[in-house]
């Protein structure tokens, strides 16, 4: 079968054995939002049309691609759910001679009344529900809006977003902030120190407009204080979405889920970390729930 993992800026396309086992992977900038004129059908097909080939496969998709904005809007499931859940949701889109299945995506509501939403994460969930097993546990999915779920007995019972990531690169690239940052060396020394300044008094808004003042009082160097930034919003982020009493488990790209291990880790908080393929392990098992007809 075809899984695809379809976001915003990017595109994936896993080729996968009877087994479930990942033969290759093709990595595309192509999300949702870079397809330009073309439309999706043609993207997926320049992507992998060796692999269409003559339609005998499965194609399961997850992610952004069914948004709004997307192939086709796919309603979300509300929480508590499960894969049998997702699977019963799953929206079918034709093309040609060619069909695919696309996730649903997930809503909850929390106690404030305020609603939540993902696309894509409760695909990655799914494909670590046999790793994490039975009982309740924590995961933080890092990203552009981080995802804080709880999963219970492999069920999915609720969720909470923080847009630290979006936050970051609308600060860095659109605020007054960015016009003291220069391009430089990732410093661990200054996203420490931005860690341990998320846990002074004031609040966050205080903590921000100081990345600014560190710099012009000459505490912070112009090419340390991007990662003084990440450190204050990550800090920030684990402070609110945790406590010391919970295993916290990191599922995602590498490179973030190394990040917040880092701050995790200096914040004496426990973590596990899960590999970033996990989605096509999830697609895999909601493919086994489809109708055989496919």
């Amino acid at each position: 079968m075809l899984a695809v993992d379809w976001g915003t800026s990017s595109l994936r396309v896993y080729r996968l054995g009877a087994d479930g086992e990942v033969r290759d992977v093709r990595h595309s900038s192509r999300g949702i939002l870079n397809v330009g004129d073309a439309t999706f059908a043609t993207v997926l097909e320049s992507e992998a049309s060796d692999w269409i080939g003559a339609g005998d496969e499965p194609i399961l998709m997850s992610g952004m691609i069914g948004s709004r904005q997307g192939w086709l809007e796919t309603p979300y499931v509300p929480c508590p759910a499960g894969i049998g859940d997702i699977a019963s949701n799953m929206s079918e889109v034709v093309w040609h001679t060619h069909r695919a299945w696309i996730a649903p995506g997930l809503r909850c509501t929390h106690g404030s009344g305020v609603h939540d939403v993902m696309r894509g994460e409760e695909i990655q969930l799914l494909g670590i529900a046999n790793e994490l097993g039975d009982g309740e546990h924590y995961i933080c999915l890092p990203g552009t809006h981080s995802k804080w779920v709880i999963v219970r007995d492999k069920r999915i019972i609720s969720f909470r977003t923080h847009m630290t990531g979006e936050v970051y690169a609308v600060l860095k690239e659109h605020s007054i902030l960015g016009r003291t940052m220069v391009a430089g060396e990732f410093s661990e020394a200054a996203f420490l120190n931005g860690i341990t300044r998320s846990s002074d008094s004031d609040g966050l808004l205080h903590h921000l407009f100081g990345v600014r003042a560190q710099v012009l009082s000459g505490e912070l160097g112009e090419n340390q204080s991007a990662a003084y930034l990440s450190g204050i919003l990550i800090g920030h982020e684990l402070r609110a979405a945790t406590n010391a009493t919970s295993t916290i488990h990191l599922l995602g790209a590498t490179e973030l889920t190394e990040l917040y291990n880092w701050a995790a880790s200096s914040m004496d908080l426990r973590t596990v970390l899960h590999d970033s393929d996990a989605v096509a392990r999830g697609l895999y098992a909601v493919a086994q729930r489809l109708p055989e007809n496919i």
